[in-house]
């Protein structure tokens, strides 16, 4: 069975290594994406208190959004002619961040947390930009879109960390434990 990282052919305009090369960024990014619905979800259904209804229905989008973006990336892989490997157990073993680690908590926790979770992944897109814009034009548009729209809901998670004065309450913290517990100060 194909692993995906290894083509018997790709799209035309690219020779065979150019496409697995583009396959291995890709599979990177559905994993990162296939786990970022997941934790929008997870963060929808554990939210409380009195930002409830307005963070749980501010997400619902999102996670269909990132679910497209999932089925693009995958779809792509498929046209340089990879295999997309959307399991759970492939997600697991190949991810290269840790799992989600705020369980119930107030929505402004959950928000602070999430800004890291996003700054992770707008991160980790521009990397792949860069990699692929050297190789594939069309696999460089479709991830510039994504970009765009990852920075977008980031903005809305921020909207609701930033102080009257303009400054991000969560912007010196790294880890997600330490944005949530400063979100909510």
């Amino acid at each position: 069975m194909a692993s995906g990282n290894t083509p018997r052919y790709t799209v035309p305009g690219l020779t065979v290594e150019q496409g697995a090369n583009l396959i291995d960024v890709l599979q990177l990014r559905l994993h990162a994406l296939n786990d970022l619905h997941l934790t929008l979800k997870h963060i929808h259904w554990n939210v409380v208190g009195p930002h409830f209804v307005a963070v749980h229905e501010m997400l619902d989008p999102q996670v269909d959004r990132v679910r497209e973006m999932a089925d693009d990336v995958a779809e792509r892989i498929a046209a340089l002619g990879g295999v997309a490997l959307g399991t759970p157990g492939a997600l697991v073993s190949s991810r290269k961040w840790e799992d989600y680690s705020i369980g119930r908590a107030d929505a402004i926790a959950h928000l602070g947390a999430l800004d890291v979770v996003y700054t992770g992944v707008v991160e980790s897109v521009r990397k792949a930009i860069e990699t692929v814009g050297e190789i594939d034009p069309a696999t460089e548009d479709l991830m510039i879109e994504q970009l765009r729209d990852l920075e977008h809901f980031q903005w809305f998670v921020r909207a609701h960390l930033e102080t009257a004065g303009g400054n991000l309450r969560t912007a010196d913290e790294s880890t997600e434990e330490g944005a949530a517990r400063r979100a909510t100060q």
